[in-house]
């Protein structure tokens, strides 16, 4: 970990090549993803706003945020599925911290994050709203979020290298997470079974950081339930790349 912080400028110049390689011949780049994000938000905001009665104001800065973090998310874990079998050839050839390819996919999803959050502020020009002072609760929950990130690259990326069946299962639960981790419907609608999503730790760590960028506090269920779940994510991350970094190398 100590080596790769170290070569914290590598990392950077690996994560910007590989959007620059995938937007190539491109006008846009990333912002093509920031458009059609963009595009979703005003319309499932409109719609879903009109079906189940919420006022726009209310509901379209919850969807915005909401679609933003989860979208850094699901591509996050996407991505760190293929941080070794990817960099294969370098790996092969070059003696690199393995940390440093973690670290190359958050930081590229770090920087498209930082493009899609403009439709965030878009949203919070046009309708007036804001986090306020509570927005300063993001802060933790953002460092929350990288040592997260770190660790599920670091996770996905190592037991990828060796069961190449994990990527399609991670997808699947990527979108049955999506649908029961309060995403596109508000908690509050579940009424008294509000409580069944403390259990749920998409839902805990999208909550600890959405919450602040609305203008919110966050609960303290949410709280205690994302930092028990960030602990046994981080523990779980260390445990096995300490005892499987040695073999990534011949598993590729």
């Amino acid at each position: 970990m100590r080596e790769a912080a170290g070569l914290w400028r590598l990392g950077c110049l690996l994560a910007w090549l590989d959007i620059r390689l995938r937007y190539r011949g491109s006008m846009l780049g990333p912002l093509w993803l920031t458009l059609s994000t963009g595009l979703m938000v005003g319309a499932m905001g409109t719609l879903y706003a009109v079906l189940w009665h919420l006022p726009l104001r209310d509901y379209v800065p919850y969807l915005a945020v909401s679609l933003v973090l989860w979208n850094y998310l699901s591509v996050l874990v996407t991505d760190s599925c293929a941080a070794y079998t990817q960099a294969e050839g370098i790996i092969r050839t070059v003696r690199m911290p393995y940390s440093l390819y973690a670290g190359r996919i958050v930081l590229r999803n770090l920087l498209v994050l930082g493009h899609n959050a403009l439709i965030v502020g878009l949203v919070d020009l046009l309708l007036w709203t804001g986090p306020g002072a509570a927005g300063w609760l993001a802060l933790p929950a953002m460092a929350l979020w990288l040592a997260d990130s770190l660790a599920v690259a670091v996770l996905f990326g190592a037991l990828c290298a060796r069961f190449r069946d994990i990527p399609p299962i991670a997808t699947s639960i990527l979108q049955l997470a999506f649908m029961v981790s309060a995403v596109i419907f508000r908690p509050e609608t579940l009424g008294d079974r509000q409580w069944l999503l403390a259990f749920n730790p998409f839902f805990s760590l999208l909550e600890v950081l959405r919450a602040p960028l609305l203008g919110t506090r966050p609960d303290w269920p949410v709280y205690t339930s994302a930092t028990l779940f960030s602990a046994l994510l981080c523990t779980a991350a260390w445990l096995l790349f300490v005892r499987v970094r040695g073999r990534i190398a011949f598993w590729l």
